[in-house]
């Protein structure tokens, strides 16, 4: 969700564009890292990203699933730098 604004709702391929997903997967990891830092109190405890898998809700014909999952994978290289580097999967759902 951004800041102080409403929820990203829709499908992907339907109402949504790749970049509206994008962002979409952008602000999911934000709140990722803003739940991990109050968590742990400092994202410098965090050693390494492993994995994430991101499932993009989306059409039936869409298959670009990665360029969605890419915002929330950027933000965490952009953020962690070489700790944010993982591995991935991005799924298609519906």
């Amino acid at each position: 969700v951004p800041a102080g604004g409403d929820p990203i709702t829709g499908k992907v391929g339907a109402n949504l564009s790749v970049e509206d997903g994008n962002k979409a997967a952008e602000y999911c990891a934000l709140n990722i890292l803003a739940t991990l830092k109050e968590e742990l109190g400092d994202l410098d405890r965090i050693k390494r990203i492993v994995k994430v898998v991101g499932f993009v809700n989306c059409t039936d014909d869409f298959t670009q699933q990665p360029q969605v999952i890419n915002g929330a994978s950027d933000l965490f290289g952009k953020v962690l730098g070489p700790r944010g580097v993982h591995a991935r999967s991005a799924v298609g759902s519906n």
